[in-house]
């Protein structure tokens, strides 16, 4: 079933029952409200460079798939396996709108979303999802430089509104999504963390910035083959990576380095076109679920008000509310039957496409971590192989 005859059903739909459970369920005490933990980040403005940077500052910067470290009370109370498989390929698919983010701030070089750590980028920065529905997002961000400098180590939080969710992200046989007009409701955080990582630049010499591009170069030429570039690096106990010496311009070892380092660039850019494939068949799905997350949210609010405040009416307003929270029953129910559906329908939707993208990669197979893992070990050998014939 696509899409379309999903949702044409579930809006016919109707739950016309269960009044006397309906009342009965909505006496109860209203909830102190929860403050958010984490300050929201407000209105954030994405800080754009209109100029043309210069090579130090445009560090190559290799996101991690996130890490899913989720409350239990935040997730949603029913839904069971089909949201356990969302909140999986939400790892995956945060990480490509931050990418996204950092890409259209022309602030660096190339940005990848990786399943490890990498040694060939300037900076890595890894992320773990704290909470997520259609209210609220908390995330939190740590990034390193290649010389184990420390720029972010942060928790972000955004909250959504009305304004947020435009009818674009209610689905209708007429109203297709549509990705080109479509703002993601929390950008404002992506847009924050861009900026602090601005910050964290800005506080650095350009000698500072071109110590980072060298560092990675030798920490990648060190992964490739540890007994013949060990001793260019030294690590301190605090884990900081500097410089000792670097090969000469000519040294044919290094030559074969920049050559394997072209070879990997080719395959991460592969790596993230998978997580790209991944990010734009979850992105209508997922819109859509997290519209009727947030629907379904601030319906259970509203109810629990209402319900707090019956005593404070007459008999007459008090039927009127009563009828008025009878009818968010109703709406709750049907909402409840639409995320069961909405999820069922994403996970059905989203295995075939990642079924797809786990198939061989370069002649590889497994998972794309797996992918990731081999392509290195190979690389490694073939260095050898090729060193060895010097």
């Amino acid at each position: 079933m696509n899409y379309s005859d999903l949702i044409i059903r579930l809006l016919k739909s109707c739950v016309f029952g269960f009044q006397a459970l309906a009342l009965a369920t909505c006496i109860q005490d209203a909830p102190s409200p929860i403050e958010p933990t984490i300050p929201p980040v407000g209105t954030v403005s994405l800080d754009y460079s209109t100029e043309v940077l210069t090579e130090p500052f445009l560090l190559d910067i290799g996101i991690r798939v996130f890490e899913n470290k989720l409350e239990e009370e935040s997730t949603p109370g029913y839904g069971g396996l089909e949201f356990a498989t969302i909140r999986e390929n939400e790892i995956q698919y945060l990480p490509y709108v931050l990418r996204n983010t950092l890409i259209s701030a022309n602030q660096w070089g190339a940005v990848r979303v990786l399943p490890q750590d990498d040694p060939s980028m300037d900076l890595l920065l890894s992320g773990a999802v704290l909470r997520s529905d259609g209210q609220e997002l908390q995330i939190h961000i740590k990034v390193q430089d290649s010389a184990g400098r420390e720029w972010l180590n942060k928790k972000y939080a955004d909250v959504t509104i009305d304004e947020d969710f435009p009818e674009s992200t209610r689905y209708t046989p007429g109203n297709r999504f549509d990705p080109n007009s479509f703002t993601d409701p929390f950008q404002d955080l992506y847009n924050k963390i861009n900026n602090d990582l601005v910050a964290a630049r800005t506080r650095l010499s350009e000698q500072e910035l071109l110590n980072i591009g060298l560092v990675s170069q030798m920490v990648y030429a060190a992964d490739l083959s540890p007994s013949s570039f060990e001793h260019t690096l030294y690590t301190n106990a605090g884990g900081q990576i500097s410089l000792v010496s670097l090969p000469a311009k000519d040294d044919p070892m290094m030559a074969r380095v920049q050559d394997m380092r072209v070879r990997h660039y080719l395959f991460i850019d592969t790596v993230d076109e998978y997580y790209q494939a991944l990010y734009e068949d979850m992105q209508p799905s997922y819109v859509i679920w997290r519209r009727y997350s947030y629907d379904q949210i601030t319906q259970n609010e509203a109810a629990l008000q209402e319900a707090y405040d019956i005593s404070r009416y007459s008999s007459s307003t008090g039927y009127l509310t009563l009828i008025q929270r009878y009818d968010r029953f109703r709406w709750s129910k049907i909402y409840e039957v639409e995320f069961r559906e909405l999820a069922s329908g994403f996970n059905r939707e989203i295995a075939p496409a990642i079924l797809e993208l786990n198939k061989q990669v370069h002649g590889l197979s497994g998972t794309m971590e797996e992918q990731y893992i081999q392509w290195r070990r190979i690389l490694r050998q073939l260095f050898t192989l090729e060193s060895n014939s010097l």
